[in-house]
């Protein structure tokens, strides 16, 4: 895998909106304002790339600007990294105009860049690991950089100071807090602290002892199903597979998967058919350990939890839980394809590589 550089002070970055165009809407523009000035306070240029900001309906109709922005902002000099502004649905869709053009394919292997986001963003994750990247599962800039309190969260704000280091191990630890999901995301609720509460359980070890070490992937779990099976875009599978989208069972043996549930909050029986339909596709009977990402206002924890050793018993796959990244506030930056250790006696996470070239 090839490693972007750290982000230094005064790089600029690229914000692309690759799955909704919710950051263009009149309704979000005083998010857009709030995250420009705290990339602003972290020393970063942020650089609005030319279809971002058009829309919700422009964008849905139009994925190849969504793809010509992520094109634009690898094959641009200036941009030392990419942000996503937020999640959807659909940005599989920009498969065929990204793997099919040779100038994109080159850009990301010859100028390597850090890509952060998470949610639907996971299936670009995806293509850009195809293409032999490594990008970080972590903040967007609608749900992270532009949140409406007085200040970053503070366990996000390390999250995104790891940006600009790369020592040669990194100790993942559990945030002392978790937040609530808002209702109110108006220009009123600026300046108002989310619901916070500490964290009581933090890292849970569900089945396994010793130390696990392996490789980083996966992303959201819904997205990852929507690879396989999706009712709302029935093509999404023939893409997936069309473009290699999905790592092969040969992929993940030995690897340390992450997963996590979207804002969606999937009852925990359709959580055990995305499980039973990873388990079909030779997935979780491969990976050496799973971690299982806190969901968002903790909605289903327990039921989750059963569900995934219900799903692993016959692999007798080593899980720990309640991890910060995903869907659920503060979160970390996971790097795919990155060298990780899971010591489950000690509950404690390590990236055992540094994060950047």
């Amino acid at each position: 895998m090839i490693k972007p550089q750290p982000l230094h002070t005064g790089d600029s970055v690229a914000i692309v909106s690759l799955s909704s165009g919710v950051l263009g809407e009149p309704f979000a523009a005083h998010e857009l304002a709030l995250g420009q000035r705290r990339l602003r306070e972290l020393g970063l240029k942020p650089v609005t790339m030319p279809n971002a900001l058009k829309g919700q309906t422009y964008l849905d109709a139009h994925p190849e600007a969504r793809a010509a922005d992520l094109k634009t902002a690898f094959t641009t000099p200036k941009i030392k990294g990419i942000i996503c502004a937020i999640g959807g649905i659909d940005t599989y869709r920009l498969a065929p105009y990204l793997f099919e053009d040779p100038e994109f394919v080159a850009a990301v292997r010859q100028h390597p860049k850090l890509f952060t986001g998470f949610s639907d963003t996971t299936v670009n994750h995806l293509m850009l690991r195809r293409l032999g990247l490594t990008t970080y599962y972590g903040p967007n800039l609608l749900n992270d950089l532009a949140e409406l309190g007085p200040n970053l969260l503070p366990y996000t704000r390390r999250t995104l100071t790891r940006y600009f280091e790369s020592p040669q191990t990194t100790v993942i630890t559990s945030s002392p807090f978790w937040y609530e999901e808002r209702t109110d995301f108006s220009k009123a609720a600026v300046g108002t602290p989310r619901v916070s509460h500490p964290e009581r359980r933090g890292y849970q070890v569900l089945r396994g002892q010793g130390r696990v070490t392996g490789r980083l992937l996966g992303g959201c779990i819904d997205s990852l199903n929507s690879l396989l099976t999706d009712t709302r875009y029935p093509d999404e599978p023939a893409v997936a597979t069309r473009y290699h989208l999905l790592p092969t069972p040969e992929e993940c043996r030995g690897k340390i998967l992450f997963l996590e549930t979207s804002e969606e909050q999937p009852t925990p029986e359709a959580y055990a058919t995305m499980l039973a339909n990873l388990t079909k596709t030779g997935i979780l009977g491969n990976i050496a350990a799973i971690l299982m990402g806190k969901p968002q206002n903790e909605v289903y924890y327990d039921a989750y939890c059963h569900e995934l050793l219900t799903a692993t018993r016959q692999f007798h796959t080593p899980i720990m839980a309640n991890l910060n990244f995903g869907h659920a506030y503060p979160r970390t930056a996971l790097p795919y394809e990155a060298l990780a250790q899971v010591d489950l006696d000690r509950r404690k996470l390590t990236i055992l590589e540094p994060y950047f070239a």
